[in-house]
């Protein structure tokens, strides 16, 4: 009966599973073609869960990137913008509880969310692997803090928060100096690096020895981060530890959760386990570090 009950809490506390709010608006991320695309991968499509799978909204085939705007309310809009990118393995996109559900649960807390569609599958013999996606990453923060004004938002209140492999490529975004492309126009003179990163369960941040990988390097120039886990994650949670550490050494304000229970890939999702309050242990530390106050 106590599960029950507090499962019920979680859930009021959460999104409700119901079809998600339609964007403001859909920017493409590139003008013409995005860097190296030559090849026709086919129409974007929402696959179908395999025997055993979650049935969660699976998009595939994404050629054309693009941001999902998802304004905040007027009234409650506080000037800081969070870019989502959803996990999937960097084969697909788990769009919904990861994506749509995330951006109305910032709008909730007056943020302004942009949805990050970024190139999947990753495309064969690419350059760093993964290539395409940190180049849409890099681009869309660097849209976003260039057209601030417009949505009248803080350009140092630009932020990022992923799920998975989109947590990798949210780490992956926050920590390299390196911009991945040519600068094509005025909008990539703006920093390609987020204010600050969320990572939600990330994957492929260390290597076997459980220590971060090279393409991670962590300095006190680092944005400040947060991050929260399953204890019985198959996608280990070390990874997690390791970049905290790593915060913690230079200096860099960070916060880790690690839950005993939860697994992998719950995204926005209540369950009955206290994993599914890292929405509102988030929220506090975007409160704390004064990410919700109103704009100056």
């Amino acid at each position: 009966m106590r599960r029950l009950l507090f499962t019920a809490a979680l859930a009021a506390l959460l999104p409700a599973a119901v079809p998600a709010a339609d964007p403001a608006a859909a920017i493409d991320l590139w003008p013409g073609k995005a860097p190296g695309e030559t090849k026709d991968i086919g129409p974007e499509v929402y696959n179908e869960p395999k025997a055993g799978q979650i049935d969660v909204k699976r998009l595939a085939n994404v050629s054309k990137p693009q941001l999902l705007v998802y304004p905040a309310p007027k009234g409650k809009a506080n000037g800081t913008a969070v870019i989502v990118a959803p996990g999937g393995g960097y084969s697909i996109l788990a769009f919904e509880h990861e994506g749509t559900q995330t951006c109305e649960w910032l709008n909730s807390l007056g943020v302004t969310a942009f949805l990050l569609k970024y190139r999947v599958p990753k495309r064969a013999m690419q350059l760093p692997d993964n290539l395409a996606a940190i180049q849409d990453a890099q681009r869309a923060v660097s849209l976003v803090r260039s057209k601030a004004a417009d949505w009248n938002l803080d350009p140092n209140r630009i932020g990022m928060l992923g799920f998975s492999a989109g947590g990798n490529l949210t780490a992956w975004a926050a920590l390299t100096e390196k911009r991945h492309y040519d600068a094509i126009d005025d909008a990539d003179k703006a920093s390609s690096r987020p204010s600050f990163a969320a990572l939600i369960y990330p994957a492929y941040l260390t290597d076997k020895d459980g220590k971060l990988k090279a393409e991670y390097p962590v300095t006190k120039a680092s944005p400040p981060m947060f991050m929260a886990h399953a204890h019985d994650d198959n996608v280990t949670p070390v990874g997690s530890v390791a970049m905290y550490l790593a915060l913690q050494k230079a200096g860099v304000p960070a916060e880790v959760h690690v839950y005993e229970r939860g697994g992998h890939g719950y995204g926005m999702r209540a369950g009955p386990n206290p994993v599914s309050s890292w929405p509102a242990r988030c929220a506090d530390w975007l409160k704390t570090r004064g990410y919700l106050d109103a704009k100056k």
